[in-house]
């Protein structure tokens, strides 16, 4: 009868996390019955828009707000005003997804830890930019992470994992998506095995690792010198954002959408070609890619088709190789 009891009971959690990849499991978590969120801790609102006069608030924060729940937005983690308040809230354990590094102070205050949710099968691809760099490298295979929370990134014991299938049509968006709502149901079932003193850990395996790092616009540069299936993973590995980009005109121009084709061209890789209508090529040093979707600098994302409405490739052009 004990037991049950303490199973019934709802354990209480503080919630950090930013951007939309976090919503899923913070609403997963608001509404369980055996789970009560007692706050949530997120970044600091920013002006943007036109002027940067419009206050931007993050993703979280609005879920908190229309659910009445409490939000701090700590300038400094470090701050003894922030560990003061987050005591205040008396959780027995955070849930991190999407944050940012967190101080010792903090991820040790909780009873029970820290746990945090990561978008790849750890220990491959530690980082920033996990969805991103799995397609960019070519993987068939991904997956989530839940894990403590230690002194270095992405390095502790590990708690539950899920796979997710990378589609040959997948982009860093599309797969962005589908992880977003697994990681809800992960990071659900993994706050309930906590709650139930109910897990296993598995320490990383270091002779498995792989990184992620940020992704910075320079190395968002298409390198036409690649094969024409590096090109192509590279290119959906960076859309929709931070968008693979080349220069065209004299501009740079995003390639959000394109395609692997069995059209060898010969012309040196980096070469343009179009049939002056609906189609544009660019050469690589094996098969032609075909664009689909395109972004000049100063302008609105556009089909190949309307793109040829403006700019005529009636000549052979070359962008400079890297």
């Amino acid at each position: 009868m004990e037991k049950n009891q303490q199973k019934s009971n709802k354990i209480r959690i503080v919630f950090m996390g930013t951007p939309a990849f976090a919503i899923p499991s913070l609403d997963l978590l608001q509404q369980a019955e055996d789970v009560e969120v007692m706050g949530v801790v997120t970044a600091t609102d920013k002006l943007g828009g036109r002027g940067r006069k419009k206050v931007i608030q993050s993703a979280v924060k609005r879920y908190a707000i229309q659910h009445n729940l409490p939000v701090l937005q700590p300038k400094n983690l470090k701050s003894p005003e922030f560990h003061q308040e987050l005591s205040r809230l008396q959780p027995e354990l955070l849930v991190v997804v999407a944050f940012r590094m967190l101080p010792e102070v903090v991820w040790r205050l909780p009873t029970l830890g820290t746990i945090n949710l990561h978008a790849s099968l750890l220990p491959a691809y530690r980082g920033a930019a996990p969805i991103n760099w799995a397609i960019i490298r070519g993987e068939k295979t991904t997956g989530l992470t839940t894990f403590f929370i230690d002194e270095k990134i992405d390095t502790g014991m590990i708690l539950q994992q899920v796979e997710v299938s990378i589609d040959e049509a997948d982009n860093a968006g599309s797969l962005h998506d589908r992880m977003m709502d697994a990681g809800g149901q992960l990071v659900l079932t993994t706050v309930r095995s906590i709650r139930d003193h109910n897990y296993q850990l598995t320490p990383q395996d270091d002779s498995k690792v792989s990184k992620a790092p940020k992704i910075f616009h320079d190395d968002a540069q298409i390198d036409f010198g690649q094969s024409s299936h590096d090109v192509y993973n590279f290119i959906r590995g960076m859309s929709p954002y931070p968008g693979a980009w080349t220069i065209f005109d004299g501009k740079t121009m995003k390639i959000l959408g394109a395609s692997s084709t069995n059209q060898k061209s010969d012309y040196e890789p980096g070469t343009w070609l179009s049939d002056g209508s609906s189609q544009v090529w660019i050469t690589t040093n094996e098969r032609d890619i075909e664009l689909q979707e395109v972004q000049m600098e100063g302008r609105k994302r556009m089909s190949v088709k309307d793109f040829l409405n403006g700019f005529d490739i009636t000549a052979v052009e070359q962008v400079k190789v890297i």
